[in-house]
């Protein structure tokens, strides 16, 4: 199953590392609620991206992008990646059930390595607008060809500027 922009995605209501929750229908993005599916801790690739967003953080909030990352690891796994990641600005939700993943359109594999868990979702990009309505998605079925957040933060300036409504709804 894929979602449709311009259709009211599924509420996510998830912990965080190091406390707290993040729940979709709360935020009051001025643009955008970024959601960033990552594979979990066993990920390298997903080191590397979620640092970028990471450092980036300040520009997304500029633009009127709440961030967050989530993954379907569980509490110990997402906390092991928070601290070892470094990942001091970005909010890190954790267990995402994989039926709900594929409600989000995800794909989700099975462990081919001991570091990995039996099952997890691969990697999602999602724009929800502030009504909940999906505005741009891009999934992945493994970890790599991920969208580049400097493109992603450029697309959202000039969407935001130029009121460009969402595709892909036919």
């Amino acid at each position: 199953m894929s979602l449709k922009s311009r259709v009211t995605v599924p509420n996510l209501d998830l912990p965080l590392a190091g406390g707290g929750r993040f729940n979709l229908a709360e935020q009051k993005p001025a643009a955008f609620t970024m959601l960033v599916v990552y594979r979990g801790l066993h990920c390298p690739i997903c080191k590397g991206y979620l640092n970028d967003l990471n450092r980036k953080m300040d520009d997304f909030e500029q633009a009127g992008v709440i961030a967050v990352a989530a993954t379907s690891d569980n509490a110990e796994r997402a906390e092991k990646a928070k601290l070892g990641w470094k990942l001091d600005r970005l909010p890190l939700a954790y267990d995402m059930p994989i039926d709900i993943g594929r409600e989000w359109g995800l794909s989700v594999s099975k462990a081919i390595a001991d570091a990995e868990p039996e099952v997890f979702l691969e990697p999602g990009l999602f724009l929800v607008d502030p009504g909940r309505k999906l505005y741009a998605a891009s999934v992945q079925t493994m970890p790599f060809a991920r969208p580049n957040f400097a493109e992603v933060l450029q697309a959202v300036q000039y969407v935001v500027k130029n009121g460009y409504p969402a595709r892909g709804e036919a």
